[in-house]
């Protein structure tokens, strides 16, 4: 069997994300075992859309919906995430902490 590579390894942490919840980049890529790949976890995420993972639950360090430009429309990204009860303000989650879902704590 072969070995995952990187951002399948990321694709299945993602998958993971409860609904309503968040995570970011860099909190996967910690989990990971590659504290410093936050930008490889992006990459990941714009090239997730063919594989059925909620992309829109993976935002930067302080909530902030860095990923929105990739998902088509103009605001799909927050309107995925206030379907699920999630707050945005401005481009940011209202209240990141109380929506933050650290794999490194969860799984």
């Amino acid at each position: 069997m072969e070995e995952l590579s990187f951002f399948d390894k990321v694709y299945e942490v993602a998958k993971l994300i409860p609904y309503g919840r968040v995570t970011s980049y860099g909190a996967i890529a910690k989990y990971l075992g590659a504290a410093r790949s936050a930008r490889m976890v992006g990459w990941a995420m714009n090239n997730s859309h063919s594989k059925d993972v909620p992309a829109h639950r993976v935002v930067n360090r302080v909530g902030v919906l860095t990923g929105k430009h990739h998902f088509d429309g103009t605001n799909l990204m927050q309107q995925l995430l206030e379907n699920e009860g999630v707050q945005v303000k401005d481009n940011q989650i209202v209240d990141f902490q109380n929506y933050f879902w650290d794999p490194a704590k969860e799984l």
